[in-house]
């Protein structure tokens, strides 16, 4: 066998190296997703088109709206749940979760999970409870007992529900935020958490939620944020603490996160996100 120069081997090292560096890239090892609902009115005028935009953008992963309960999504539903599963893998894009409407699960929870599974997908998510303004502790054990049904219903067709944090969730039952009430009232087991990093303008830091309830989480909407300014910036260009925010996500038990700001900010995140490593 031919022996190799020094300038090879240390050149075939370097590569070896970057290579190695490129494989411990994206945080946590995971796609880099992107929530498509910023993108709503691309999409409904030329869903392929959108999604090549994304891919082009960098993305690799999404997570779609369910086209029966956004009516923004409607477009969506002249494709079957495996002709669009299709459509996504021959784009290169993954797609294991989308949100759907409360109501939608209410009036026919099975055929939504049919439409999931048809995707492919392993989560299904909902926005809020939708509980009322002023809740008392009674309205969220209502709430929370309707979601561990659904949680029950959608884990024996191998589905996670999964429960966002807005409106509703950020509301107070007495001295006691609602979303710290929902960690006990809801079962581990059959419902997950999305943690939405923008709620950090209300107080709510991802860091101490995914340390204070492991494993308690699935996935988070990633959006950058400036502390001064209290505005959304692109995610790198923000003053948040990224390394530290993935490495609490590690703990939380993210699988998957998507970043959800306008299509300019979303783009203008990915190439940071490409080169953090935690």
């Amino acid at each position: 066998m031919a022996e190799i120069s020094r300038r090879q081997f240390v050149a075939a090292a370097g590569c070896l190296a970057a290579f190695g560096l490129e494989m411990r890239a994206n945080p946590l090892g995971m796609p880099i997703g992107c929530q498509t609902y910023p993108v709503r009115t691309n999409l409904a005028a030329d869903f392929p088109g959108t999604m090549k935009m994304l891919t082009d953008a960098g993305f690799s992963a999404i997570e779609l709206c369910s086209p029966v309960g956004y009516r923004e999504f409607n477009g969506l539903a002249k494709y079957s749940g495996k002709e669009l599963r299709k459509m996504l893998n021959d784009m290169g894009l993954q797609c294991v979760s989308a949100h759907f409407g409360l109501k939608e699960l209410r009036d026919n929870q099975a055929e939504r999970i049919a439409w999931a599974s048809d995707m492919g997908m392993t989560q299904m998510a909902i926005a809020s409870l939708s509980g009322p303004r002023n809740p008392t502790m009674d309205d969220v054990k209502r709430v929370s007992d309707e979601y561990n049904k659904m949680g029950e219903i959608a884990a024996k067709s191998g589905i996670q529900q999964t429960l966002h944090n807005e409106n509703f969730e950020t509301s107070m039952v007495g001295d006691k935020r609602v979303y710290d009430t929902l960690f006990e009232m809801l079962d581990p087991k059959l419902v997950k958490f999305q943690f939405q990093i923008s709620t950090i303008a209300q107080g709510f830091d991802s860091v101490e939620y995914f340390t204070k309830y492991p494993g308690r989480f699935i996935s988070m909407h990633v959006q950058g944020w400036n502390m001064e300014t209290k505005q959304q910036m692109a995610v790198g260009k923000d003053s948040l603490d990224w390394k530290k925010i993935f490495t609490a996500a590690k703990t939380g038990g993210i699988k998957n996160y998507f970043v959800e700001m306008n299509y300019d900010l979303m783009k203008d995140s990915v190439p940071y996100l490409k080169s953090l490593q935690v």
